[in-house]
């Protein structure tokens, strides 16, 4: 029952300037997504991490280490290739006004299901390759630091919609019902019997509770009483 927070890396000069960055090396956060990042770390700082995994690309490094820098005994931050952004292929670096005019578009955002990019991915095979690495990385955790264990993993909007459509039991073909905005805070809890979503798209608000919440493998009839914030936590 880890709980794995997974966060957005912050506004980038792509993400101003409208452009699809994809892989490109050299992308980084500008100043509004610097700021977001801290944010986000200072959101996190009363939640004891035991991991913080990060995509390769420079972007969600930085953010990982906005977050790590608000640890105390900060935990190692290693990178995993299987959440790295979507391989856009020949859309990569393209303005996204000019992609709007692409047949392919529309099939993106009606049917993604059946969305592969000229010389890049396939949506599908994205979601597998990064539900398969949250899954991973998170049952490692589990194994390592026990059922309570708290960690984060920093990647992109498509690869993060895509791992939450999972949790929800959603088609991939509903998936941009979810929007995850830059910096942001999802929460997903993998249970024995299903997934369970805490928290989609946060981008303010206490996560002291993630302390201290005693998980349950089975969903509370009626809603149950919620989590408890710890002691220090409280006003």
């Amino acid at each position: 029952m880890t709980t794995v927070i997974l966060v957005r890396h912050g506004r980038t000069t792509a993400n101003a300037s409208g452009v699809l960055a994809g892989r490109t090396a050299g992308v980084r956060l500008d100043k509004t997504g610097r700021d977001q990042a801290a944010r986000a770390g200072e959101r996190l700082a009363v939640v004891p991490l035991v991991g913080v995994v990060s995509s390769p690309l420079e972007r969600c490094r930085q953010t990982s280490r906005a977050i790590l820098d608000q640890q105390t005994g900060a935990p190692a931050t290693p990178v995993d290739k299987g959440i790295i952004e979507c391989d856009y292929g020949q859309w990569q670096g393209r303005s996204l006004s000019e992609l709007g005019a692409e047949d392919l578009w529309s099939v993106v955002q009606t049917q993604p299901s059946a969305a592969t990019f000229p010389g890049g991915e396939s949506l599908p095979a994205m979601q597998a390759r990064a539900v398969d690495a949250i899954r991973r990385r998170d049952a490692a955790f589990e194994a390592e630091h026990g059922p309570q264990a708290v960690w984060a993993a920093v990647s992109h909007g498509d690869i993060i919609k895509s791992i939450l459509a999972d949790a929800l039991g959603m088609h991939l073909d509903l998936f941009q019902r979810i929007n995850v905005d830059p910096a942001s805070v999802s929460i997903v809890r993998y249970g024995t019997s299903r997934p369970t979503v805490l928290a989609m798209n946060t981008h303010a608000g206490d996560l002291s509770w993630l302390r201290s919440t005693s998980a349950s493998p089975d969903a509370q009839v009626g809603g149950g009483a919620g989590p408890e914030a710890p002691a220090s936590a409280r006003f």
